[in-house]
């Protein structure tokens, strides 16, 4: 999703008085708005006035896909709240020829101004509209197919047989679809749409309702009419004009489900169409609401910058995130196509149905869709073990969210670029931890009522953060159980006739929105602190930060759902923290204390005193003692504890030891995710010596699992995965019995001409083996051409890019941009792992410098598309020089070509975070490297 300045030049008509165009209380911005003439646009903020508001849209499209160009036109039926006779909506780089005002007195010309920085236009009437009437607004326009990725965009691909064929398509969230046509393109501006397309008879048109009737028109051309839709937000409406195929079969609860992809990829289509009917049923039971709609769509569309999206009626993908080989999609393609088709039928309800009333609080709607996943997906597909997945998530989360320049979940936001901004892992990931916290404090039964009752009481309205916190709490009293599902009358009748004792807290004292106020109203996330004295445990509260400015931490307070086992007891137990610190007791003394049980909660624990020894001893002797949740929340914890100064290094690498005995993904993961970044930090350093001691360290450490992993397609989901990430990193560091079956393998598979088939889970790692040489790549390359199942492609491309072939890594992305050989939407995940390639790191920073205006304009300011570039190039810069180099270059920015976006103040911090680590604890490295390497020794002996 990116946006462009426009530059529209319409014909600027007299401007009369009016007295309605200002009648909000909106602060403005900081310059007058000017028309496209010297007269004063007549409406100064970038928020639409609410004079006005949309009923009914009648739209009609014609695109064109030879001149690659399309025409619409736009009736708008209008409430008028207070007499005006100015209408403010929005436009972007749309010619507007013909703009008229049905009246019950009749038809009037409307004369046009435009404000085209902040896309609006204001049509001016030359009688009053009057109060408690409606209108209709008629416009008439044009405007190219965009180039970009959002709006009405243009996509291409090719046929085997090398023709190049172009589709339409449409990506509105969340401010493109005044691109698309005239609107009120703000989410609380919900009306009707009623579509209609204008096509050639080779293509196929769908939108978000199914169609009704075409019609023949002059030219041998068609008129796609579409049923009328539900009352939705503008950033919801779709439409693709191709020549795409589908696959379709019914829901269970009577919807029809289709799905769409180009004529050669339909046979990989078979697997989302099951899972998109299975997760739609389960939606459908679990919210206790019909999908209101007869039908979905889903469309794998070959040019697509984000994953996928949600419109109503019609989602939308990258092939990749949708589509689906058996014989060549690996586990981990499988589980994250099923979870983003998760993500997006989740927002039917989340977002769709009930949508946050402003971008502020964007992440009632991708929260939700976030943790929905995670929910959905565990139960309709439980062998794909996706709580193995989602505490990585937190992880992520943590990550940004432990930066100064963080933000609270709800923010306030005014234009695009800021919006889009808010797309980003607090919004998303941060969302869902802190849902999955509140669900098991309040337990799933409770948040289960607490939701449906939300989406029930908002159906087809906007909401704020207080709505949501209003649902859930007092679930079982009287006035809420009118309406509610039998199942959770019975939950509340059940619960009524426990004692007191039984609940760890009572409904009268908690106050869940006083709860989450302290989550989603200020940024940043909790360190709690953990002093056991005999039976007596103290617990204090601190906001976790990678910097040394205190007066950054003293201010914030958290109500902490705390959970803890011990010793002596698995049973968890609770508190809940409100104050900066308290005390609890045990029953008995123990030998050891674990907080945040499976990291429920989205705060870290660090262990004061013995604490840390204790854990690493239950650790090295015992680790199954704790959940591979809990084994891989204190890995991230003791490593983050490292980077403020609470914790030694060489403490953290006396954890780390136990990992020679661990087998399960999630603290694998998590361990390679600490260790893997110190020895990325040397490579930008050039620190030859103690880097190969390090990664020496690493294979050491993981030796025995690496050995005993089978090069088959084998066991669980989650060890097929862990598989396939520990094959990658061996070859990588050139192991030698990885290497070699892995050069095996690729010589088979060469000479085969590719058709020999690898075992799925080994493929990258015979890949990235193979991108070594030249041949190898030069075959890795041609194979990328000629496939057309997009995760072996994705695969292919990744391996290609870790080649130690400098030349090869700067094609790459040169042809990436230039979008012939490579897909433009791929560019990102490029640029990012050539800076991640020991041999690519300053290519890929020289890139992005020199293409910085080419990127900003395909992908858009404030995206999370060059968030990821600018945050993933420069993450693991850690001297001086770098830094210095890092802002001279964004400091030569301005506000229009990115200087105030967020990103550009996380690399500033992570690289002064990285530098400050490295002075503090290279030499603590390099003592306990030695040391452990002597005792190595001295043990072979």
């Amino acid at each position: 999703m990116t946006m462009f300045v426009a530059l529209l030049l319409l014909p600027i008509l007299p401007f009369p008085g009016t007295s309605g165009a200002l009648l909000s209380n909106q602060s403005p911005s900081r310059d007058i708005p000017s028309a496209t003439t010297d007269r004063p646009f007549p409406w100064k903020h970038t928020r639409l006035p609410t004079t006005i508001t949309p009923v009914h849209y009648h739209l009609t499209i014609h695109p064109n896909l030879t001149s690659l160009d399309f025409t619409g036109t736009v009736r708008i039926q209008l409430d008028v709240h207070r007499d005006t006779s100015t209408i403010v909506l929005h436009s972007k780089q749309l010619q507007v020829s013909n703009a008229l005002l049905l009246a019950p007195e009749g038809v009037t010309p409307l004369q046009v101004l435009e404000h085209p920085r902040f896309h609006q236009l204001a049509l001016l009437s030359d009688s009053v509209l009057t109060k408690d009437r409606r209108y209709e607004v008629h416009l008439e326009y044009a405007a190219n197919l965009s180039d970009s990725f959002h709006g009405f965009y243009k996509s291409s691909y090719r046929t085997r047989s090398g023709d190049v064929r172009f589709l339409a398509s449409t990506q509105f969230e969340p401010t493109s679809a005044r691109a698309a046509f005239p609107c009120f393109d703000e989410p609380a501006f919900k009306s009707n749409f009623t579509i209609s397309i204008i096509r050639e008879p080779r293509h196929t048109a769908i939108s978000n309702m199914p169609k009704i009737k075409s019609v023949a028109l002059p030219g041998g051309l068609l008129e796609d009419h579409f049923d009328t839709s539900v009352k939705m937000s503008t950033y919801l409406v779709a439409y693709i004009i191709s020549d795409f195929m589908s696959v379709s079969r019914t829901s269970k609860h009577g919807v029809k489900i289709s799905v769409y992809s180009v004529p050669e990829k339909i046979k990989q289509t078979a697997f989302p169409l099951e899972a998109a009917a299975n997760l739609l049923d389960f939606y459908d039971d679990y919210f206790d609401i019909p999908y209101p709609l007869p039908k979905h769509d889903l469309a794998a569309v070959p040019d697509f910058q984000s994953g996928a999206m949600e419109n109503w009626g019609l989602s939308t993908y990258r092939e990749t995130g949708l589509l689906f080989d058996p014989d060549k999609s690996s586990a981990s393609d499988k589980l994250m196509i099923t979870m983003v088709i998760a993500h997006e039928l989740a927002h039917q309800w989340f977002g769709n149905l009930v949508t946050m009333e402003w971008w502020n609080d964007l992440w009632l709607n991708e929260g939700f869709a976030k943790f929905m996943e995670f929910i959905s997906v565990n139960i309709t597909y439980p062998e794909l073990q996706v709580d193995d997945v989602f505490l990585g998530k937190c992880f992520e989360a943590m990550e940004v969210d432990s930066l100064s320049s963080s933000h609270p979940i709800s923010n306030p936001v005014e234009n695009p670029a800021q919006i889009l901004e808010m797309f980003d892992d607090v919004s998303y990931d941060k969302g869902a931890c802190i849902l999955n916290m509140l669900r098991d404090f309040l337990t799933p039964e409770v948040f289960e009522i607490g939701i449906i009752r939300y989406l029930k009481r908002y159906s087809y309205q906007n909401t704020i953060n207080s709505h949501l916190w209003e649902s859930l709490t007092k679930i079982c009293s009287s006035d809420n159980l009118k309406d509610d599902h039998k199942k959770h009358k019975a939950f509340c009748s059940k619960r009524c006739q426990q004692s007191g004792a039984s609940k760890w807290h009572s409904d009268d004292e908690l106050d869940v929105k006083a709860i989450m106020d302290t989550w989603t109203l200020q940024e940043g996330f909790p360190l709690v602190t953990v002093e056991v004295r005999g039976r007596e445990v103290r617990v204090s509260q601190k906001r976790y930060l990678r910097t040394d400015d205190p007066s950054l931490t003293d201010r914030f307070l958290w109500q902490i759902p705390l959970t803890y086992v011990t010793s002596a007891s698995s049973t968890v137990q609770r508190f809940l923290l409100k104050t900066k610190a308290d005390i609890l007791y045990l029953p008995q003394e123990v030998d050891w204390v674990k907080f945040n049980v499976d990291m429920s909660g989205f705060y870290m624990v660090h262990y004061e005193g013995n604490g840390w020894n204790s854990i690493i001893k239950l650790l090295q002797h015992n680790h199954t003692a704790l959940t591979s949740n809990d084994r891989a929340s204190l890995i991230h914890d003791v490593f983050q504890l490292v980077s403020i100064r609470k914790v030694r290094l060489d403490t953290a690498l006396e954890l780390s030891l136990y990992l020679s005995r661990e087998t399960e993904i999630m603290a694998v993961t998590q361990g390679f995710g600490e260790l893997v970044p110190l020895y990325k930090l040397m490579e930008k350093r050039d620190m030859a010596a103690l880097e190969k001691k390090m990664k020496g360290y690493i294979v050491d450490l993981f030796r025995g699992l690496i050995d005993g992993q089978q090069w088959a397609d084998t066991g669980s989901v989650s060890e097929r995965m862990l598989r396939s990430y520990l094959l990658v990193f061996s070859c990588i560091q050139k192991y030698s019995p990885c290497v070699t079956k892995a050069t095996q393998l690729f010589n088979k598979w060469r000479d085969s001409d590719g058709n020999m088939s690898v075992p799925v889970d080994t493929t990258m790692a015979v890949f990235v083996t193979g991108a070594q040489t030249l041949k190898g790549w030069d075959f890795l390359f041609e194979q990328y051409r000629n496939s057309l199942q997009m995760s072996v492609r994705s695969r292919l491309k990744t391996a290609m890019a870790l080649s130690p072939m400098q030349d090869k890594l700067s094609w790459m992305m040169e042809q990436s941009l230039q979008g012939e050989v490579m897909k433009v939407q791929d560019l990102p995940e490029v640029i990012i792992t050539v800076s991640r390639n020991v041999h690519g790191g300053d290519l890929a920073w020289d890139f992005l410098r020199a293409n910085w205006n080419a990127l900003i304009n395909k992908f858009d300011l404030g995206s999370s598309t060059i968030s990821h570039m600018v945050t993933g190039v420069t993450n693991r810069y850690s001297t001086r020089e770098m830094l210095d180099e890092v802002k001279s270059f964004f400091s030569s920015l301005t506000e229009e070509t990115g200087s105030e976006m967020r990103c550009i103040r996380q690399t500033y911090e992570t690289v002064e975070d990285n530098i400050r680590w490295m002075d503090t604890n290279l030499p603590l490295l390099q003592a306990w490297l030695d040391k452990r390497s002597h005792k190595v020794t001295h043990e072979d002996l």
